[in-house]
């Protein structure tokens, strides 16, 4: 069989075996979850206290060398080493990364927190929104 043949079979069969999937969620109720939004307080509330824990230990943590770091980065560069001016840009380097984490730490406590807030409010007006037009269908 020449390589033109195996290449034409070898396509040929690859055709035959195309199928198209659409990214959904399966139709059957197996498929691991209800299609709603479910909110689980417990869960997401230990995210959020985790990420509060995080935020208050690299405030302290992460600059817990700063200090030794740029004395030594002086005491080299005033004795002329060129990698006391390393040390310092990979301190500065450091410090902006730290912050940039504690930061990111702090959005999603405060995102979580805010989700949890957001979500029991909404909660609470749509129940008092049914119960209302509940009471008005009634009442008519």
């Amino acid at each position: 069989m020449s390589f033109d043949e195996e290449w034409s079979a070898a396509r040929a069969t690859a055709a035959a075996n195309v199928s198209m999937r659409l990214n959904q969620v399966p139709v059957d109720p197996g498929g691991g979850g209800s299609g709603g939004l479910d909110l689980n307080q417990d869960h997401i509330g230990a995210i959020g206290s985790e990420a509060y824990k995080l935020h208050s230990r690299l405030q302290t943590d992460g600059k817990h060398a700063a200090t030794s770091t740029a004395e030594a980065a002086g005491a080299l560069t005033k004795e002329n080493f060129a990698s006391g001016a390393a040390l310092s840009k990979a301190n500065t380097s450091w410090e902006s990364q730290v912050k940039t984490l504690v930061a990111a730490c702090a959005n999603i406590s405060n995102g979580l927190n805010y989700s949890l807030s957001s979500h029991a409010k909404d909660e609470e007006q749509l129940r008092a929104d049914f119960t209302t037009s509940a009471l008005n269908s009634y009442l008519k």
